[in-house]
């Protein structure tokens, strides 16, 4: 087949402002695209495997518009490397870098392996506006703290974006490449597919289109409105991003577009990318994070473990009888997603008010949402429940009832997501019992419950929990 190089794509799933395929296309060699289902995305949950397969198929689709392929394999991604070198002949591997510590040391070493055995491997910045190791205090430690972290990058120049290519040199014979609805990616949604499909943005031009929306429409009010989630205020370009579907420098330079332009919101909107960036950079550093409390004091706190206690169940069916957090929990199962305030309110629920560990929720939201992402959960949910880093204090304890009245005094987004509080429920409240398991054994004419734990007695038993502790 004569020289060629292999773009190694991962969570990159876009053409414009990707530094891999842009130095592929620069060197002038045949370009092979392709994706490996690894075992890291074997892994994913229900929810963001299957957003991954229909990821892949718009990649592929925007691929064969230039009149190149997506080569799919299956397997150890060492081993899928290797075959397709043998196979073509290629000189060079490239590929935009993860951080995951998992796939950072294993990158690590299928780099040192390759270029043993003489191919060129050249990697690159990706999913990140600013790597890791170039953010430091004055002492040159990493960023502990979220605010000082914001100070330290706001004035940071950020690449301008790259143009996207408008042509991809082919090879005169491609690798063969497995099937991408062989792979089933969908199984395990089983009928949730069909409920969740129409909430979905897929793809780099709807994720474009997406962008230049919010910062034409929605950014001005940004910083007023993004905790009301009865509202379609907020950008919704999470999806996108842990795809790769659009990056974050592509966000940040409209952001400013926008900043420059007296857009009320646009800090806001920045200060949400580099939170972001913010739980990249703590994973990097602190790989525990994702796995273990990440201030180790915490390691002995009395939190609940067990998966199939009651109140778990109650939690993650949307019936625990507090109707901001049910509302959620149902808006999580028929849309993927679930609005940034009711994240905070279902997570402080469940580590506080039901004195549940964090991790069952993280493993929860890691199988349900489309927007999954490893770093930006773990923070999260550390977050909420006082474990984390930059935490609100431990011993703040967030009311369902009264960031209800707050932020949906009229009760907008309740009746959207709760059949059982209308007499004339919505389509959406209705859908919830579409996509549930059979196995659950819910309808929407059954009674909504009371509370399974009192806001005022929660709170007070997380209190004594923490009386006494040093944090």
């Amino acid at each position: 087949m004569g020289a060629v190089i292999i773009y190694w794509i991962r969570r990159d799933f876009r053409l414009s402002d990707n530094a891999a395929l842009t130095y592929a296309l620069q060197s002038g060699k045949p370009v092979i695209p392709l994706f490996i289902l690894d075992d890291v995305f074997e892994s994913y949950g229900a929810a963001p495997k299957w957003r991954l397969g229909l990821g892949l198929e718009h990649l592929k689709k925007a691929f064969e518009k230039l009149g190149s392929k997506l080569i799919l394999r299956r397997g150890s991604a060492e081993d899928a490397l290797k075959e397709i070198i043998q196979e073509t002949g290629a000189t060079s591997v490239v590929w935009n870098r993860l951080y995951e510590p998992a796939i950072y040391d294993r990158d690590g070493k299928i780099k040192e392996m390759l270029e043993m055995s003489g191919t060129e491997v050249k990697n690159f910045a990706g999913m990140v506006m600013f790597e890791p190791w170039t953010v430091a205090t004055g002492g040159g430690n990493y960023y502990r703290v979220y605010t000082p972290f914001w100070k330290a990058v706001r004035s940071r120049d950020v690449a301008q974006p790259l143009d996207a290519p408008k042509q991809i040199a082919l090879p005169e014979v491609w690798p063969k490449s497995n099937a991408l609805e062989a792979w089933h990616l969908d199984r395990a949604m089983n009928r949730g597919a069909g409920v969740v499909r129409p909430y979905l943005c897929l793809g780099e031009e709807a994720a474009q289109k997406r962008l230049h929306s919010f910062i034409d429409k929605d950014v001005a009010h940004y910083h007023e409105l993004r905790d009301v989630p009865s509202l379609a205020a907020t950008s919704g370009l999470s999806e996108n991003l842990t795809f790769g579907e659009i990056s974050p420098a592509q966000c940040w330079h409209q952001g400013q577009r926008a900043l420059d332009a007296k857009a009320l919101g646009a800090e806001t909107f920045l200060k949400e990318l580099v939170w972001r960036e913010f739980a990249y950079h703590l994973m990097y550093h602190t790989p525990h994070i994702l796995t273990s409390n990440w201030k180790p004091v915490w390691d002995a706190f009395p939190w609940n473990t067990d998966e199939t206690h009651p109140h778990v169940i109650a939690w993650k069916q949307g019936r625990t009888g507090v109707p901001f957090v049910d509302a959620a929990m149902r808006e999580l199962y028929v849309s993927g997603r679930m609005h940034n305030r009711g994240r905070m309110i279902v997570a402080s629920y469940l580590t506080k008010h039901l004195m549940c560990h964090w991790k069952i929720g993280q493993k929860w939201f890691e199988n349900c949402l489309v927007d999954w992402d490893p770093a930006s959960n773990a923070m999260g949910w550390q977050w909420s429940s006082g474990s984390g880093p930059d935490a609100t204090p431990y011993f703040r304890v967030f009311n369902a009832d009264t960031q209800l009245q707050k932020f949906d005094p009229k009760g907008t987004y309740i009746h959207r997501w709760i059949a059982e509080l209308s007499n004339t429920p919505t389509q959406s409240a209705q859908n919830f019992f579409d996509a549930i398991p059979k196995h659950w054994k819910l309808s929407a004419d059954m009674d909504y419950g009371e509370a399974i734990v009192n806001m005022r007695i929660g709170r007070a038993r997380a209190l004594e929990a923490y009386q006494n502790r040093t944090f």
